[in-house]
């Protein structure tokens, strides 16, 4: 096993010395990556890099700065397994998660690098004789992305493409425990002809290195994924000098299970969307409410789901769950759980008890609505499962929470399932379908405190936010 050496990339050079260590959560004797642990001396010569190199790139017509996104994912392609397999290391996906990961960030360079070709206003009608209107997007200028450690590739692809194709320069400050699939997205982007000080990376911590970016007003934006608590804090200060924010936050995912639903499918579901990926996603499925004639046949279902997701080394041969990121979320899920016992839920899969970070696939029985299983975002693989006496009961318990992301519900019921959705107060809405997981090309985004519910990440809309919109009148007369 290869430890990297990681190094921030300031003005086109790779350049501070690594000295913090990141070891694999699935075997603590591979050291995975070291990093430096930089200071807001260093986050201040990237976002002057930023800004002088931002004017030529954004005059480099938007098709030639596509074409460079296009280029990296082919640069990417090629690396696939390799970036595949250090993203396990790192993270703890499984293969087959990590794989699908590094594809999604192929694919957002190759979707966002054809938008260069699409990239542009309208023409409107003049009330003036002699005069044409049209309309121009412009960038922001230098923007700031921070981004979390649980898609530490495909997040951080789909905030940069975007940002870079609109003409922006971009300072990117990753999740310190996930260095190493992010410098292979930025070294994919330098090799593919990005010119020098256009996207510069800083490692270290969030209290010195991200505030310091977040605090720098050269910053015209600043894109933010991770936990509510500090993403209203980002707010606070960028949107006090009226600076852009976008903010993705927490979720407290529901999955409705109506009587009419083949509970065993709607276990899959369940499972798919609460136990893959560890759990550790903000779409995943956190919370499951039963109607009370499928609750017996599902809870039966769900814990055989359950048993399958045993925890292991994400380069192991079958293995349908990894471990928990950290030392940190792994306290954070046990002491989840044991709150949840100490409020009258029952454990009926899983539980406590963990192998070092390997934790098990955990349901909750008997769980409050108003008690902190409910409520609380987790973030790691445990479901808790609730009862409501029909829809619009259920309906209301999705909609009491403090999180709007996203919400499923499995149902045979055409009927049932667009009252649903058109009554949950989510950004995304699924049908038969797990709550985690979203195309491409589709709008992502959530109410309440799980975002900012303004510009939506992804799709043809994730371009708004890295730009403003300037009318022209061309008078020739």
């Amino acid at each position: 096993m290869t430890t990297r050496h990681i190094q921030n990339l300031i003005d086109g050079a790779w350049v501070g010395d690594p000295v913090k260590e990141r070891r694999n959560p699935a075997a603590d004797d591979d050291v995975v990556a070291v990093t430096p642990v930089s200071d807001p001396g260093v986050v201040e010569e990237a976002v002057t890099a930023a800004r002088r190199a931002q004017p030529g790139w954004a005059v480099l017509p938007a098709p030639a700065r596509g074409a460079i996104l296009m280029n990296a994912a082919d640069i990417l392609r090629r690396r696939h397994g390799e970036v595949a397999r250090d993203l396990v290391r790192e993270e703890g996906k499984t293969l087959a998660e990590a794989r699908g990961e590094v594809q999604r960030a192929i694919d957002v360079l190759r979707y966002f690098g054809s938008e260069g070709w699409r990239l542009g206003g309208q023409v409107l009608p003049s009330a003036t004789p002699d005069t044409m209107v049209y309309t121009r997007r412009e960038p922001l200028g230098v923007v700031g992305l921070i981004t979390p450690w649980n898609f530490p590739i495909a997040i951080p692809a789909w905030k940069m493409a975007p940002a870079l194709v609109s003409g922006n320069a971009v300072v990117i400050k990753p999740a310190d425990v996930t260095p190493v699939a992010l410098h292979h997205l930025v070294a994919a982007l330098v090799e593919a002809g990005l010119p020098a000080g256009v996207l510069n990376v800083v490692h270290g911590p969030g209290r010195s290195v991200g505030e310091a970016l977040v605090g720098d007003t050269r910053v015209s934006g600043v894109s933010f994924t991770g936990s509510t608590e500090v993403g209203m804090r980002i707010h606070h200060v960028v949107g006090a000098r009226r600076g852009r924010v976008q903010l993705e936050m927490g979720g407290k995912n529901a999955l409705v299970v109506l009587d009419d639903a083949d509970a065993e499918a709607a276990a899959r579901v369940a499972a798919v969307g609460g136990f893959g990926l560890t759990g550790q996603a903000c779409t995943a499925t956190s919370r499951v409410i039963c109607t009370p004639g499928v609750r017996e046949r599902f809870m039966a279902a769900i814990a055989e789901q359950a048993g399958r997701y045993r925890p292991g080394d994400g380069l192991g041969d079958g293995v349908l769950m990894g471990p928990v990121v950290t030392e940190q979320q792994l306290a954070a899920d046990v002491a989840a759980v044991q709150k949840a016992r100490a409020d009258g839920a029952e454990i009926v899969a899983g539980g406590e008890e963990a192998d070092g970070l390997l934790f098990p696939a955990t349901v909750l029985d008997g769980v409050r609505p108003d008690s902190a299983a409910a409520r609380d975002e987790i973030f790691g693989p445990v479901i808790a499962v609730l009862e409501a006496g029909d829809l619009d009961e259920a309906i209301d318990l999705v909609n009491d929470s403090r999180y709007g992301l996203t919400a499923g519900i499995c149902t045979r019921s055409l009927s049932a399932a667009q009252h649903f959705a058109h009554s949950a107060q989510v950004g995304v809405v699924k049908v038969n379908r797990p709550t985690a997981g979203l195309d491409l090309n589709v709008p992502f985004g959530g109410t309440k405190d799980s975002s900012t519910n303004t510009f939506r990440e992804q799709g043809p809309t994730a371009v708004e936010f890295y730009t403003w919109s300037k009318s022209v009148y061309l008078g020739w007369d």
